[in-house]
């Protein structure tokens, strides 16, 4: 044989094999942290009894059970025809005395003395403010709950002083002279004063 036909000898090296650990361990991780995930969020949801399931005792005895009993049929109740509702009326206000009114108007009407004299004493924005403060305090006046024997008395006297008001109010706006609606407003808040003793 001559050395072209023999066959030579080569080396064959298998094609290495791609490492799969990083997938490996990526996938290890994941299914560590879904694991965690869930668990963590049973913990959280799921309700806990603050007292276990009583579990029942080996010793314990068996209770008969109770044979059923047949059942009653229900009878069929006519409907009731619909009432009107009872009308409801509220309780009455206790009648106060006269001393216990006094006590209560007594503050806004000392603070409307002193508002009539600043309202004197100033003029423009600040008087017709004084006189609006002076007109809300006239509306708490009204919403007072007057003893019965001065209550029309009462009410009708202070509509009158809360309508001077509005005509001192009326004055200062216009720039006319005030000192008639100031005289006539201090009068009807004199007339409520004497109405309850002071």
């Amino acid at each position: 044989m001559s050395d072209e036909q023999q066959p030579r000898a080569e080396w064959i090296f298998p094609e290495e094999k791609k490492s799969n650990k990083g997938r490996v361990w990526l996938i290890v991780g994941l299914s560590v942290l879904a694991v965690a995930v869930v668990g963590a969020l049973l913990f959280f949801f799921l309700p806990r009894g603050s007292d276990p399931a009583p579990t029942p005792s080996p010793t314990a005895t068996k209770t008969a059970t109770p044979t059923p009993s047949p059942t009653p049929t229900p009878t069929v109740m006519p409907t009731p025809e619909p009432t009107a509702p009872p009308e409801t009326t509220p309780p009455p206000v206790p009648d106060p005395d006269l001393a216990t009114f006094a006590a209560q108007v007594q503050p806004r009407l000392d603070d409307a003395v002193t508002g009539l004299s600043i309202a004197a004493g100033s003029s423009g924005e600040e008087a017709a403010q004084v006189v609006d403060s002076l007109q809300q305090d006239a509306g708490r006046l009204s919403d007072a709950a007057a003893p019965s024997s001065i209550s029309s008395t009462w009410y009708e006297s202070v509509g009158q002083y809360s309508a001077r008001l509005g005509e001192l109010r009326g004055a200062i706006e216009s720039g006319s002279d005030t000192q008639g609606a100031m005289d006539a407003a201090a009068a009807a808040l004199q007339e409520l004063r004497t109405l309850v003793g002071l």
